[in-house]
């Protein structure tokens, strides 16, 4: 059936990956995530600035205890 959920975040398992820091690649923690989105409710502009958004927060959290 259909979901009446606009948007659908599924979060992957986090798993060792490679990644390049200060020019040495190391293995980091990554996880993969993928949204399905209603494009009735949003656009592939504020999608894009959404997942930037939710990019920044999960790379620094403590952002989030920021005062605005």
């Amino acid at each position: 059936g259909f979901s009446r959920a606009p948007i659908v975040i599924v979060v992957g398992q986090v798993e060792d990956r490679p990644a390049v820091r200060e020019g040495r690649v190391v293995a980091r923690p990554m996880c993969t995530l993928t949204a399905s989105i209603d494009h009735r409710v949003l656009d592939g502009y504020q999608a894009g600035k959404l997942a930037a958004s939710i990019k920044t927060l999960l790379e620094s959290p403590e952002m989030l205890d920021a005062e605005p």
